[in-house]
């Protein structure tokens, strides 16, 4: 099994321009309550320097591997949703959510049906049911059902990458494992955009949302470096 440190060696300096980025985002830290295209631009450019961490693993390896494409996609579509949710207060935020879901649509394809572990699948099918419920009060009108095919969606999504983590049998490998955190960060951001959104606020609400949407979406992308790269990592050791 590939190591650790021997991946952080491989991946990391791709992953630099991301981190400069995220750390820009934070430094400005620019109001949400002025949204405008430079406020847009900062947002995604974490999300922007994913494509270019992608990309520095070869153009034809975006374009001829299924998996990675959709990742890619994924992250294209997160990007969008990114900027409309900038001006959610002026009614973008149902076009936000719409780029989401499609990016979750996409992520699921990439993490595919196999193992299937049908376990995983009603344990995530009713933590997401449960987590329906308590929002469910608090909605009205579009957003009654809108909150409840997304909350679907992501937990579909949360369940194909969960699903590729078999530890009993020993069958996974860190990009699995990259899915799968990143996964569940992704759904701990959305449910405390909705709590904060819908029911009552969140204390430190942003902070929350942004960390684990970043983490989220880099340990996605990771996990598109498929095993083929193992015995590129068995050469750095």
């Amino acid at each position: 099994m590939v190591s650790p440190v021997t991946v952080v060696k491989s991946e990391g300096p791709k992953l630099v321009p991301f981190f400069k980025a995220t750390c820009v985002y934070f430094v400005l830290w620019l109001p949400s309550s002025s949204p405008s295209w430079f406020s847009a631009l900062i947002k995604c450019l974490p999300i922007f320097c994913l494509w270019v961490f992608l990309l520095a693993h070869g153009f034809h390896f975006v374009v001829t591997r299924g998996s990675v494409k959709r990742i890619f996609a994924g992250l294209i579509f997160s990007a969008v949703g990114d900027a409309f949710l900038i001006w959610q207060e002026q009614g973008y935020f149902v076009h936000g959510l719409l780029m989401f879901a499609i990016a979750h649509i996409l992520y699921s394809a990439a993490f595919g049906m196999e193992p299937l572990d049908l376990k995983a699948g009603v344990v995530m099918g009713l933590i997401s049911g449960f987590l329906y419920i308590f929002l469910y009060s608090y909605l009205s009108g579009p957003f009654t059902y809108l909150v409840g095919v997304y909350t679907a969606l992501i937990a579909f999504m949360g369940w194909r990458a969960v699903a590729g983590i078999q530890l009993c049998n020993d069958l996974w490998t860190w990009t699995k494992l990259s899915a799968c955190i990143g996964a569940v960060l992704f759904i701990v951001s959305d449910l405390t955009i909705a709590v904060n959104k819908f029911c009552f606020p969140v204390p430190r609400s942003r902070v929350i949302i942004m960390v684990t949407y970043y983490a989220a979406q880099m340990l996605i992308a990771l996990s598109a470096i498929e095993s083929r790269d193992e015995d590129e990592f068995k050469k750095l050791k």
